[in-house]
């Protein structure tokens, strides 16, 4: 992945411009994808550090040397729960910080009080996936060690760049989880 996409709007913070830049890369491989777990690693470090994988990752003197670089990990376990898996990951001193994306259908919160109370995990699931207002969206959430996070939200119904939802705080649980993988 480039460090500069084309079609990326300028963010503030590097984080938010990883998130993006990691948003824009999934989105171009279409809907229904697995998770992708990327690292996130200080451009400049890299750079410096690594230069034959920076040549490889097309990072040059002209990337942004204040910038996080994704760096896709290896196929995530599939057979095990997203908790789970997040809960077996230890990163190198060397990563800044993580990012997942992960597709999910969601409900509007008008739906809360329609959820039967006595559905185990799979009949949840099946209930979501058939209820007239699910949505299908994609959460690409980072976190860095410091405990800095954002989020991007891009609905599936909504699939454009302009679309894209992006906050600290938009999906907690997924930010303490992933937080959680840099902990001692």
């Amino acid at each position: 992945m480039s460090n500069t996409p084309s079609n990326t709007p300028m963010a503030a913070s590097p984080l938010t411009r990883a998130v993006l830049e990691i948003d824009e890369y999934v989105s171009g491989l279409g809907w229904d994808q697995p998770a992708r777990l990327f690292a996130l690693v200080d451009t400049a470090r890299l750079r410096t550090q690594e230069p034959s994988l920076a040549t490889q990752l097309g990072l040059d003197d002209t990337s942004d040397a204040t910038g996080l670089t994704p760096i896709e990990q290896d196929d995530m376990a599939t057979d095990k729960a997203l908790d789970e898996f997040l809960a077996t990951i230890a990163w190198p001193d060397a990563v800044a910080g993580c990012a997942l994306s992960v597709e999910r259908l969601m409900l509007p919160p008008s739906a809360e009080a329609q959820v039967p109370q006595d559905l185990d995990e799979a009949g949840l699931a099946k209930w979501v996936a058939e209820h007239p207002k699910r949505q299908e969206v994609r959460m690409t959430v980072a976190v860095l060690r410091d405990g800095a996070r954002e989020s991007a939200l891009r609905l599936r119904e909504k699939d454009t760049p302009t679309e894209v939802l992006t906050g600290s705080d938009l999906v907690p649980g997924l930010a303490e989880a992933l937080t959680a993988t840099f902990a001692d």
